[in-house]
């Protein structure tokens, strides 16, 4: 769960970044929101927070 919530606000921030520097249209911005949300009740989610939580704990595991 606190993965999922820190991706997505991590993808938020880069959303409003790309908004931001008008790399990215405000109609393109809504449509990824769109798109995510969408995607996140299809039966992809759960693979894709398998996935994430795979990287995650990946990323745990390597030492600096």
């Amino acid at each position: 769960m606190l993965l999922s919530v820190s991706a997505v606000l991590l993808l938020g921030l880069l959303i409003w970044f790309l908004v931001r520097i008008r790399y990215l249209r405000s109609l393109e911005a809504v449509l990824c929101t769109t798109f995510g949300f969408l995607l996140g009740q299809t039966a992809a989610a759960p693979l894709i927070q398998a996935v994430l939580n795979e990287i995650s704990a990946l990323l745990a595991q390597i030492q600096l």
